[in-house]
């Protein structure tokens, strides 16, 4: 019996985990476009001077179309996924986000064409965002799964990052090159996910799940880096006959049924919403898009493309020690403890920014020594609390989300997941600024008192998955372990035994009848 390895898996979800790369560079890459001058001389309005600016209503517009088209994205990826498998899925979308780049870097002057553009982008994002999990949940070996998800996490900050740091060296530049050139780049990384149609496998569960059962042991042999007739393969072929032939059961999937009773499966899909939900609402964001204004009435002098660029570089730092607390603190942990961490640093920014900050405009801004020490709190605290959401809350949704569904659903309970978290990231980048302009700082307090629901929500209702196939996952789902005494929990080793020899000598029979008919 060959030694299995995992390096092939590795290899193969760094790759697809560049999906992640998309989404973070194009969210980052049009914050540092709208402030560049010859965007806005574009695409902005003319005033009576002659000059142009860029009103907000046209800001949202241009930001909330990539939103409008995730959404969308992240929803249709369900049917690519099962009808042309995620392989054939992952480079339908990729070509979908080129051709929206495309769009975009071409415009002139027209405004429409840079929005649908934008839209256009979104579709294959939104798409990707759902895909990137589902692959990588799919083809990981159980004890990687959680780091090899984390990797889309770990690239959605390295595209904001590159995003921040190429907007920052080519704002300057005078005329259209200082937006098209980081805005372009987006064709070239495109492209690389394009090429993966050169050696990228089809995901083995979903290769058995259509009848291709020579084409998924050869994966799972190539996977592992061992010859097809392994013991190792064969075991493993076994287990996801038996689980696949289980979820089968009762026909074709339904959206509907993402919220039956059925072996939990509506606990199952709220739990992924609803952590999705509470991710966007960790008030990360808020800082991303509008940290600079608060950062001026600290008294920095910094500049907008400078606090995005400390602030990715943060995150980055952040979503390393992600890769290994995941799988050894557990993905419950991991949500508990960054929840109460980030209250603490919402809490504190929030009222530290309402009493010892001057309100912004008034002549002693930025001069006073209470201003001035109520600023470097409150910027301590913003680095703090970014820096904590990308150790636990920025990947553990999404590895929990990958992790959740069986086969039967799993491309469905994903894009409901990952339409959730568009929907409120376009409403909370609707809403925000028309809060702040209200309360000020003391909206942080809205973020901290969402952190507290969302500990109570980890505790009360999000079993561990840590170290469990998704195979056993869904096991203890149907076994209705309650959350506080899942840690730890394994099936019993008899039982699994006797379900997988009654449901294996069930599958032969069944393809000994259809042999038999044929």
């Amino acid at each position: 019996m060959a030694v299995p390895s995992n390096s092939r898996a590795i290899l193969l979800a760094i790759f697809i985990a560049f999906g992640g790369f998309l989404f973070g560079y194009d969210i980052g890459v049009i914050s540092g476009c709208l402030i560049m001058p010859d965007f806005v001389d574009r695409f902005g309005q003319e005033n009576p001077d002659g000059t142009f600016t860029l009103f907000s209503s046209r800001q949202s517009i241009i930001t909330s179309l990539l939103s409008a088209g995730t959404i969308v994205g992240a929803i249709a990826q369900a049917f690519t996924s099962d009808r042309f498998g995620r392989r054939g899925s992952i480079l339908i979308w990729s070509a979908i986000f080129t051709a929206g780049t495309v769009i975009q870097t071409g415009t002139v002057h027209s405004l429409a064409q840079l929005v649908v553009g934008r839209f256009v982008a979104g579709l294959g994002v939104g798409a990707l965002s759902a895909i990137v999990p589902l692959y990588n949940g799919e083809t990981a070996p159980k004890a990687l799964r959680g780091m090899l998800i984390v990797l889309y996490q770990v690239q959605i900050i390295m595209g904001i990052f590159l995003s921040y740091v190429i907007d920052l060296g080519t704002h300057s530049i005078s005329g259209p090159a200082s937006w098209r050139i980081p805005v372009g780049l987006q064709m070239a990384w495109g492209v690389i996910l394009l090429s993966g149609i050169f050696f990228l496998p089809e995901s083995p569960r979903h290769l058995l799940g259509t009848g291709r059962e020579d084409e998924a042991r050869a994966v799972i042999a190539e996977l592992n880096s061992v010859p097809e007739n392994d013991p190792a393969v064969v075991q493993i072929m076994e287990e996801l006959e038996f689980g696949i032939h289980a979820e089968n059961d009762g026909g074709q999937a339904t959206w509907m049924e993402c919220f039956s009773t059925r072996n939990m499966l509506w606990k199952r899909t709220i739990n992924g919403m609803m952590l999705q939900f509470i991710q966007q609402l960790n008030g990360q964001n808020f800082y991303y898009y509008y940290g600079d204004t608060f950062f001026k009435s600290a008294g920095t002098t910094l500049s907008p493309y400078v606090i995005q660029t400390i602030l990715g570089a943060v995150s980055v730092a952040g979503t390393l020690p992600a890769l290994y607390l995941i799988d050894t603190w557990g993905r419950r942990r991991s949500l508990m403890t960054g929840a109460l961490f980030e209250a603490m640093c919402a809490l504190i920014a929030g009222l530290v920014g309402h009493f010892l900050l001057a309100p912004s405009g008034t002549p002693q801004a930025d001069l006073t020594p209470t201003n001035k020490k109520g600023g470097d709190v409150l910027i301590a605290f913003a680095v703090m609390h970014v820096f904590a959401y990308s150790i636990f809350w920025g990947p553990t949704p999404w590895v929990y989300l990958g992790e959740s569904f069986p086969l039967r659903v799993r491309p469905k309970g994903i894009a409901l997941g990952s339409a959730t978290n568009w929907v409120w990231n376009f409403l909370l980048s609707f809403f925000s600024p028309r809060i702040a302009d209200d309360i000020g700082p003391l909206i942080l307090l809205i973020f901290a008192g969402m952190l507290v629901f969302g500990f109570c929500y980890v505790y009360l209702f999000i079993p561990e998955t840590k170290g469990l196939s998704l195979e056993e996952v869904d096991e203890m789902y149907r076994a209705k372990v309650l959350p506080w005494n899942s840690n730890g929990w394994r099936p019993s080793e008899k039982h699994m035994h006797e379900k997988v020899d009654t449901q294996m000598a069930d599958v032969r029979e069944e393809k000994t009848k259809g042999d038999d008919e044929a």
